[in-house]
């Protein structure tokens, strides 16, 4: 019985470090982020995730790459962080224009998410904007760590200034 005990002790000690490593990354609004792009006296890159609550793949990306440690820090350290649900219902102002939910389909489509998507609605996307909020890239599909860290840095790190994606991947 005791020793029964010591490993179920044992185990919930493990859960809990486990959870200790990962990250809660600080996402903000749309509106948040654009107010302190222009705002900031040293401005950080745009990072948007377009997500849908139905999409099994965004949560998988959401637990597994954003949770993790190293992408985390990298990520909040770089860029203002942003999800946007490709769904949602509220308008958002942006630039003078007012971007809205548009009924489609069975779900329909916010505005917004399809001018970052240039139309493409696949999900996950990620999208990267610079410290003036030029789209740099959309980047469909769910991507592990280490593959997106690859990206992430090649757009925080200003390598897309001197290189092609190619010569950077190494492709």
């Amino acid at each position: 019985m005791r020793a029964i005990f010591t490993q179920i002790s044992l185990f919930f000690l493990l859960l809990v470090g486990f959870q200790s490593q990962a990250q809660d990354i600080n996402w903000i609004s749309w509106e948040e982020a654009v107010e302190l792009a222009q705002t900031d006296a040293q401005p950080k890159k745009m990072f948007i995730d377009v997500y849908t609550d139905w999409c099994g793949w965004c949560k998988k990306m959401d637990k597994d790459t954003f949770q993790h440690p190293e992408v985390s820090k990298y990520m909040q350290d770089n860029f203002y962080m942003v999800k946007l649900d490709a769904e949602g219902k509220d308008p958002i102002e942006y630039q003078g224009k007012t971007f809205k939910f548009v009924p489609s389909g069975r779900r329909g489509y916010h505005e917004l998410a399809a001018a970052l998507l240039q139309g493409k609605m696949s999900y996950p996307t990620v999208v990267f904007l610079d410290e003036q909020l030029n789209m740099l890239s959309p980047v469909p599909g769910y991507q592990k760590v280490e593959p997106f860290l690859q990206i992430a840095r090649y757009f925080g790190d200003n390598i897309y200034k001197d290189k092609d994606w190619q010569t950077y991947a190494g492709k």
